[in-house]
């Protein structure tokens, strides 16, 4: 389990997707920051916020998600970063796609929280 307090930045549109995943994480001792645009996203990342791992929504209106994780991880200072995209688009080759794209890994909406707090463990610790 987690021992410190580690910050996530939830990447969506959907302000519902944003307020259910936030009670989930603050409920789990996480801090959590939000955008609702990968341009946000990239100025939050890009103004030292302290961000230990980014939950990237595929489906954005500006800039979409696979774009958002390549520039990510094309930074050199944002590169330690993990990135967890999360897609309603559960289709064959889905995953493998968020993955070309540097994501380090993917989950599926409706999220699993167990497995996204598994996932969130396994990058953090």
């Amino acid at each position: 389990m987690l021992t410190m307090k580690k910050k996530i930045l939830i990447v969506d549109d959907d302000s519902r997707n944003i307020f259910a995943l936030s009670a989930f994480l603050r409920a789990k001792n996480f801090d959590c920051l939000h955008a609702s645009s990968t341009a946000e996203a990239l100025r939050l990342l890009n103004n030292g916020s302290g961000i230990n791992a980014i939950l990237m929504d595929i489906m954005m209106p500006d800039k979409d998600g696979y774009e958002a994780i390549s520039e990510i991880k094309n930074q050199r200072a944002l590169d330690g970063i993990p990135v967890i995209a999360v897609t309603a688009n559960a289709m064959q080759g889905d995953k493998e796609k968020c993955l070309e794209a540097g994501a380090d890994d993917y989950i599926s909406k409706p999220i699993d929280i167990d497995k996204l707090l598994g996932m969130l463990n396994k990058y953090l610790n």
